[in-house]
This record gives structure tokens, C-alpha cells and sequence, in this order.
């Protein structure tokens, strides 16, 4: 048996939080079986659908990907066909612009952004190996004036010997 579309949001809502209804007396009270419920809701849970909201029908509740295949469907379209699907959809033309140029530039400064990471990466490498060879140098001096200073030590433990006989 086909259910309507409707019928199906308005149990998912209820089985599902934020209301969370149990699933039995769901299918008793709209008398639909219950593996019928428990299988929407199944399906509902792993494909992350969401039932329709009674104010979805504003644009500015709308998930990115709706306005993508709004987009989408309207890419093709001269402006009075843009204007006829906007007044059928309930939407402004301009809205459907914005979300276009939104689509365009959604990854248009991610290759400069690359691009400028990998330059500061790069900057940050030399300046790393540069701090890796200024180290190395001062630990080699450290130890030769450690070395100096155990000698100089040992010359006056020599020298102080022989000057005191």
C-alpha cells in the first residue's frame, strides 16, 4: 500500500526527536503496521532525512542543498522563465542569483588560498631550517667553550701545582 507524502512526514515527526513517540502507538493511532513506521524510520535515520517543517516553505529555511538544485534546474533559463519558476516556487529572482553566485564563487578562493598557505608554509620551512643551523652553531660553540673552560680548568690544577713547589 502507497502512502502519501504527507502521512509520512507527519509519523516521522512524531517517531522521530524532537518528539520521539513510540513507534506502536504511532501505527495504532494513524493505522499504519508497524514494521511499515519502524522501516521509515529506519530509513529516515540513515539517509539523515529530516521531515518537512510546516515553515520550510520560507527560502531562508532552505538546507545548501536545495538552493543548489534550485540552481541548478534554473541554469538553463532565459529571464521570464526564471521569473515564472521563481513566482511558481515562491521565491525572488534575485534570490535565485545570489544563491548562483554563491555556487560560483563557493570554491573560487580556495586554489589562492592553496596557494597562499603553500607560500607561508614554505616561508615558515626556510626560517625553520635557518633556527635548525643557528642551533647547531651554537651548540657546537657552547660545547667548544665547555671543552675550553674543562682544559683551562685542568692548565690551572697543572700550573697551580708547579707554581706552588
Amino acid at each position: 500500500m502507497r502512502y502519501s507524502a504527507e502521512l509520512r512526514d507527519a509519523v516521522l515527526r512524531r517517531v522521530l526527536p524532537p518528539q520521539n513517540d513510540p513507534v506502536e502507538r504511532v501505527a495504532r493511532e494513524e493505522g499504519i503496521s508497524e514494521q511499515t513506521v519502524r522501516n521509515w524510520k529506519a530509513k529516515a535515520l540513515d539517509t539523515g532525512y529530516r521531515p518537512a517543517e510546516e515553515d520550510a516553505s520560507l527560502p531562508d529555511r532552505w538546507t545548501t542543498q536545495d538552493k543548489f538544485h534550485i540552481v541548478l534546474e534554473t541554469a538553463g533559463m532565459n529571464e521570464a522563465e526564471l521569473g515564472e519558476y521563481a513566482r511558481v516556487k515562491g521565491l525572488y529572482v534575485e534570490q535565485i542569483h545570489q544563491w548562483r553566485d554563491a555556487c560560483i564563487n563557493a570554491n573560487g578562493g580556495t586554489a589562492k588560498e592553496a596557494a597562499r598557505l603553500n607560500r607561508e608554509l614554505k616561508g615558515v620551512e626556510k626560517k625553520n631550517r635557518q633556527l635548525e643551523r643557528e642551533l647547531i652553531r651554537k651548540e657546537k660553540a657552547l660545547a667548544e667553550a665547555a671543552a675550553l673552560m674543562i682544559l683551562r680548568k685542568k692548565l690551572d690544577a697543572i700550573w697551580g701545582e708547579q707554581e706552588g713547589e
